[in-house]
């Protein structure tokens, strides 16, 4: 059986010191959006027989309430009212087991009182 490893590496060097750092061999599915001047953006990354699902929102009016969704093969996996932080920031991760089949990941955000938006991910 042939297996291919996608691996990648960053050099850095800092006042001398020189560290190398390896990213995970299963590499992330990223979309990106903007949704009412935020930008959000959906990450996943085959883990541990699931998946490792990320939801970040950057550029949120400080102290901005938001409703977060995020469904796994149409279900809810997960439902949110985040505020976003002092930097307008929010952060939300969960785990999901892998399903057979396609694995279809959705996340919508809507700040309230606003209009959703949504982004997809689907992964075989």
């Amino acid at each position: 059986m042939n297996k291919t490893l996608i691996a990648t590496t960053a050099l850095l060097a800092t006042a001398g010191t020189t560290v190398l750092v390896a990213a995970p061999a299963h590499a992330d599915v990223e979309r990106r959006g903007t949704c009412a001047g935020a930008t959000f953006e959906l990450n996943v990354d085959r883990e541990r027989g699931g998946f490792e699902v990320g939801a970040d929102l950057d550029n949120a009016r400080v102290g901005s309430e938001w409703r977060v969704v995020l469904r796994h093969d149409g279900t809810v996996a997960t439902s949110r009212v985040l505020r976003a932080d002092d930097e307008g920031e929010l952060d939300l991760e969960t785990f999901r087991r892998n399903t057979a089949g396609t694995d279809t990941f959705t996340l919508s955000v809507k700040p309230v009182g606003g209009s959703a938006c949504s982004l997809k991910v689907t992964v075989r």
